[in-house]
């Protein structure tokens, strides 16, 4: 069965998706759960998140919350780029919706973006992230050391994807 899988814009409502997402076996590979006030800087930052900047979305599985993904703007080895990252509900992971999910988001970034590369960064020892971005259309170009969680360095894929018009 193929889920139909959308984006929506993060709202004040979606507050409560951080907070399921906080859980150690959702956070093992981004250094643990963070604490609830670092949640709400979190959710704060997503509602002020707008193209071309970036922007926050929840992602919908039929009508159902099945996670979020993002598109923000950095500076990666002395260029402007965008980066993407998501997180899937346990319920709904395995199921192809991440993958689905970053795809919407590279034509997001193609529409309303003004960079030309979108990277993600997943833990090298994070497979089901890796193999999202794979199917999601990314281009690998190896490893390299990431700054995440802020205050410590984490080794990571370092994928990209040319969403240039």
């Amino acid at each position: 069965m193929t889920l139909d899988v959308r984006l929506r814009p993060w709202s004040d409502g979606d507050l409560d998706l951080l907070h399921a997402f906080n859980a150690p076996e959702m956070t093992a590979h981004l250094g643990g759960p963070e604490p609830l006030e670092k949640l709400a800087d979190r959710h704060r930052r997503y509602l002020a998140l707008h193209p071309p900047a970036g922007a926050m979305y929840v992602v919908l599985a039929g009508e159902e919350r099945a996670g979020s993904i993002g598109w923000w703007e950095r500076v990666w080895r002395d260029e402007p780029i965008y980066e993407t990252g998501w997180a899937v509900l346990p319920s709904f992971q395995g199921r192809g919706v991440a993958a689905a999910a970053a795809r919407a988001v590279l034509r997001e970034v193609a529409a309303y973006g003004t960079h030309s590369a979108v990277h993600a960064f997943p833990s090298v020892d994070h497979p089901a992230s890796n193999a999202v971005c794979r199917n999601a259309g990314f281009v690998l170009l190896g490893e390299c050391d990431f700054g995440y969680p802020p205050g410590s360095t984490m080794r990571c894929h370092d994928w990209v994807a040319d969403v240039s018009r």
